[in-house]
């Protein structure tokens, strides 16, 4: 059945789309969390919320480049986003095309991210630019928030109208891909909070919504499996060396796990925010991984 159903040649992607998944996740995935603190408004959830908009502006800056760099030709990247065909210039837009909604997702938030990153700073005392205060308000939030999860899940989403094998056996990819972003994004925002002592009176939410977020992820590489054993084709991604990987994954979700299993499920300060320099970073790596193992098994 396989081989009647993919016909396809592998895409041949490089590092370069792996980091792009991985970055777009915790970008799209810091910036939902930040505009769930700043509408939760509780005492102290604003510095934790400009910590995830501070998160979520790099990688808008870097994800552009590694894209470029994929395409072989990385300056005609441009003409994804311009009609450059004489006589029909104009915008490039093909809404039936994933690739191309996502590139305009994405050039949508990075636009959105940068407002919020200056308005963070603004906050901070570190930039004057009244304006961009004003324009960072609860309906860019939340706009961008929209958009957030959508550049998070959608590199899944991507995968899975693909005609690859694995890719196109499954319709978990996008719904993982961004429980595995926030999760690590969580952590990551955590991990920063270390750093800014008035961050941490959010930390107990955030730590509660990391353990739900693992839980989650976990559940979907269950549903990720399965349907991959009803299609025959999960020798390719869970055979060795993958394997390997999928146990970097699962030690990724064990802090969340461990957490959820020993503490009670509430925000209250008596939940332990108990994260190490070392706890978020192999959730961090989980994350990597993830991607690592479904992007490139499929193209030995």
């Amino acid at each position: 059945m396989g081989d009647v159903q993919h016909f396809a040649g592998p895409p041949d992607w490089l590092w370069y789309i792996l980091f792009y998944f991985f970055l777009a996740g915790l970008s799209g995935g810091s910036y939902v969390l930040a505009t769930l603190l700043r509408l939760r408004d509780a005492p102290g959830d604003e510095p934790m919320a400009r910590i995830g908009y501070y998160i979520a502006f790099p990688p808008m800056l870097i994800s552009p480049l590694l894209l470029t760099l994929d395409l072989g030709q990385p300056m005609r990247f441009w003409h994804m986003l311009v009609n450059t065909t004489p006589g029909h210039l104009g915008v490039n837009f093909k809404y039936w095309t994933p690739m191309s909604v996502g590139i305009w997702a994405l050039t949508v938030f990075a636009a959105i991210t940068t407002v919020s990153f200056a308005a963070a700073l603004v906050r901070d005392g570190k930039l004057r630019i009244p304006l961009v205060v004003r324009l960072d308000g609860r309906v860019l939030n939340v706009t961008g928030s929209l958009f957030g999860l959508f550049v998070a899940g959608y590199t899944g989403v991507l995968l899975s109208v693909s005609n690859q094998p694995v890719w196109s056996d499954t319709f978990a990819l996008g719904g993982l891909f961004l429980a595995s972003g926030l999760a690590g994004s969580a952590a990551l925002m955590l991990l920063l909070a270390r750093y800014r002592p008035e961050a941490r009176p959010s930390a107990p939410m955030l730590s509660v919504s990391e353990r739900l977020y693992s839980l989650l992820e976990l559940a979907l590489i269950v549903v990720f499996a399965v349907t991959l054993i009803v299609a025959g084709t999960q020798e390719i991604v869970f055979g060795l060396p993958w394997s390997l990987l999928w146990v970097v994954v699962l030690a990724g979700l064990v802090p969340g796990l461990y957490g959820l299993a020993t503490e009670r499920l509430s925000a209250g300060p008596a939940v332990a925010v108990r994260y190490s320099v070392v706890l978020p970073l192999l959730v961090l790596a989980g994350v990597l991984a993830l991607r690592a193992a479904i992007i490139f098994s499929v193209q030995v």
